[in-house]
């Protein structure tokens, strides 16, 4: 059963004589509540944004919620976006800026059945691969660019299978590939019987095509207010500290976002499981975003030849450092 939440325990301070309530904020995550996102709930859970005098609502994300939509339309102060996705959305016009990453490596690969023969990217073309779409489909689509394979099918393409957010097409045998993340559904697979041994995966990173995922994302707009900047530094403190709180003590971590989690959908094992991978995504990084990696992603995203997920350079309005250096100090 979730636990109060920090608006409940704000009012409670107020209606006792409490001096002042502290800042709203809503973060909108990518997905729904799952390990993936274990420092913000694990911030929520330990007080760290009450300490940093913020009122933290986290706003659990699924297959119908666009967050680059939700953020859009004034839903959520901060989301959680991959880069790819926020960099197209902000190429079609909606502002963004990244102000913070804390996922230094990428999770994402394609997860093979060995039986279907597939035993490198020279294998792609005439098969079926399974990808993930709303914003999830442009490291694929900029990985199959850059190898010179059509996404239109044919001998010399590969048939894109629209996949839901499972890992059905690869059980049932309607793909050769699927897209999976090394903290989630890899596991799955594992899960239904399939030995490791039996699989092959294509780690996007070791493709040379990795980009960066889980940024933490606003409005342009909020960058001109000093109020909303101090609140946005605030509360990035908070939620690195959740994430190394969470690097540290990782069974506890998922424990804690297993107490959140309304759906009740989540198992402890595969919820220890996956913080322990993404733990090792996380790894590294103190919030930064480390301007090599942007730029890393931006080269794979433009290197589409004539059908690149983005047309131009975002330029460094893209990102900001304001956030992190003051959070940092």
């Amino acid at each position: 059963m979730k636990k109060l939440t920090t608006a409940l325990m704000a009012a409670t301070v107020l209606s006792t004589g409490g001096a002042y309530a502290a800042d709203d904020l809503t973060l909108q995550l990518k997905w729904v509540t799952q390990a993936q996102f274990a420092g913000y709930y694990v911030a929520l859970e330990k007080g760290f944004y009450g300490d940093e005098d913020l009122n933290v609502t986290i706003k659990p994300g699924g297959p119908d919620i666009a967050p680059t939509q939700v953020i859009a339309g004034g839903g959520a102060d901060v989301t959680v976006e991959w880069m790819p996705a926020a960099l197209a959305a902000r190429e079609r016009g909606l502002p963004l800026v990244n102000i913070a990453q804390p996922f230094k490596s990428s999770g994402m690969m394609l997860t093979c059945l060995k039986e279907t023969g597939v035993t490198g990217p020279e294998d792609f073309p005439g098969r079926t691969l399974g990808v993930w779409f709303f914003g999830n489909e442009y490291p694929f689509l900029s990985w199959m660019s850059q190898l010179g394979i059509s996404t239109e099918g044919g001998e010399a393409g590969v048939e894109v299978l629209k996949q839901g957010f499972n890992v059905d097409p690869l059980l049932q045998k309607q793909a050769d590939c699927i897209s999976t993340m090394t903290y989630n559904e890899y596991w799955q697979v594992v899960d239904a019987g399939i030995s490791p041994d039996d699989l092959i995966t294509f780690k996007y990173e070791d493709q040379g095509v990795a980009t960066l995922e889980d940024g933490l994302y606003v409005l342009e707009d909020k960058l001109s207010d000093p109020a909303e900047v101090d609140k946005l530094a605030r509360f990035v403190r908070a939620s690195m500290a959740g994430w190394k709180y969470a690097e540290e003590h990782p069974d506890e971590a998922a424990e804690i976002v297993l107490e959140y989690d309304e759906t009740g959908a989540q198992t402890e094992k595969h919820q220890k499981r996956m913080m322990g991978e993404v733990a090792k995504l996380t790894a590294g990084s103190n919030g930064a975003l480390d301007p090599a990696d942007f730029e890393r992603t931006v080269a794979s995203l433009l290197s589409g030849g004539s059908d690149p997920v983005i047309t131009a350079h975002p330029g460094e309005a893209a990102w900001t450092s304001a956030i992190t250096d003051a959070a940092l100090k």
